[in-house]
């Protein structure tokens, strides 16, 4: 199946999947012995990742108060923007391993649904903005059904042509959408100049990211969030384990659908100016796409890292080389380069090298020579072995028949990959 890498990550084993008994402990249904201090252990991991979003989000919200002039603090709101969508991408991608090239789908129908519902109902923007992200998801549902039929490449065609025959729509239906002459959108602040209208929208992205990533975590910590991993880990494995995968994968997929509709729909807020052709782009869809796979699909802020990075380095294109086309060349490499040699993502590079340079632990005893010799000579004597301290090994009474005994089945923890 076409999807992210399923690598492990640095020291985790050598790279196979965990078999059946693994696969189970980790999705939840091993037995409570298994299952030990999982709780407590996520209830930590979700209030640090909780903790770390705060932190992250206080010191995004400097920009607007560093950022040199207005059109660098817009180019602050366009990144956010990408950071709500491939974080908003990762519900699915990420989690599940299935490669989606359509979500600008629901990225388009969300700005348009916003702008549609403003102009002809006069309804607040904000509400206008809620309201059509649930008419989304309300969509994703029966595109989810039909597209999540098919794995791999198959998966991929699906989504690729759900945006084209939107964007075919959309461009044709002038009447509604105003075709390509495209669809002007009120602004919700009107009394604003433009820096005061980019450091509201800024703020307000931000926001929304900081709940986008909240969302992942909690699903990350989650058995939903155990589930979705375990159809990434091996989709057949997980459905003859009872896990329902068709409901998991549908679930995901709209949630991602709803997230990435309120990035749409505050986009076109923002912006003020709709376009088919812009808003229905396969090239957008592979550009985030890409934040997310650049950064880590799974780290939490692996699709933020991508999108700064490439957010960027899209603005620095344009402006040095205008409309040349030369940031979709840029693109491309980058894509190929990151697909070839850094498939997890950078983070997990950076991780995997951390760890090259960590002490690793070690079962071997560390003897002397004489201390070894000693052994020796005891064990060919018919003694017991000397340990490091000099003396016989300290055993209880019921240590010559465990000796014996047959061992043990391991547990799934224990038992790890086959």
């Amino acid at each position: 199946m076409l999807s992210v890498s399923d690598r492990r990550q640095a020291g985790a084993g050598d790279g196979e999947r965990p078999g059946r008994a693994g696969l189970a402990s980790r999705v939840g249904l091993a037995g409570p012995a298994a299952r030990g201090g999982r709780p407590a252990r996520a209830g930590r991991d979700r209030r640090r990742d909780l903790l770390v979003i705060a932190v992250v989000v206080a010191v995004l919200s400097l920009w607007p108060f560093v950022a040199p002039n207005p059109y660098m603090l817009s180019a602050g709101v366009i990144v956010l923007n990408y950071a709500v969508f491939a974080t908003g991408w990762n519900l699915m991608g990420g989690f599940t391993g299935y490669i989606s090239l359509g979500h600008t789908a629901f990225f388009g129908l969300g700005a348009y649904g916003t702008a549609l519902l403003v102009v002809n109902t006069g309804m607040p923007s904000f509400v206008a903005l809620v309201v059509a992200a649930i008419g989304t998801l309300v969509v994703a549902i029966p595109v989810g059904f039909a597209a999540l039929r098919v794995r791999g490449a198959s998966f991929v065609i699906v989504t690729i042509a759900l945006v084209l025959v939107l964007q075919l729509v959309f461009q044709s239906w002038h009447t509604v959408t105003g075709g390509s002459n495209g669809l002007v959108v009120p602004r919700p602040f009107p009394d604003l100049l433009r820096p005061e209208h980019h450091r509201a929208f800024y703020f307000i992205f931000l926001g929304l990211l900081a709940l986008a990533l909240v969302l992942w975590a909690l699903v990350n910590h989650s058995r939903f969030g155990a589930g979705l991993k375990a159809v990434r880990e091996d989709e057949d494995k997980a459905e003859s384990l009872g896990i329902p995968t068709a409901t998991l994968k549908l679930v995901a997929f709209t949630l991602s659908a709803l997230v990435v509709a309120l990035a749409g729909g505050l986009y076109g807020l923002w912006f003020g100016d709709l376009d088919p052709i812009f808003q229905f782009d396969v090239v957008l869809s592979a550009q985030i796409v890409l934040m997310a796979l650049l950064g880590g699909t799974r780290f939490l802020f692996g699709p933020l890292l991508g999108a700064v990075v490439i957010g960027v380095a899209l603005e620095y294109f344009v402006l040095n080389y205008g409309q040349t086309q030369l940031h979709l060349v840029a693109t491309g490499l980058l894509l190929a380069i990151v697909v070839l040699f850094l498939p997890d993502g950078v983070l997990t590079g950076a991780q995997q090298l951390v760890g090259r340079f960590r002490p690793q632990a070690t079962s071997i005893r560390e003897l002397s020579a004489e201390q070894l010799r000693d052994e020796q000579t005891a064990t060919a004597a018919g003694g017991p072995p000397v340990t490091a301290t000099g003396g016989p090994p300290a055993t209880s009474a019921a240590e010559p028949t465990a000796r014996h005994a047959a061992p043990a089945a391991p547990t799934d923890e224990q038992e790890g990959p086959r």
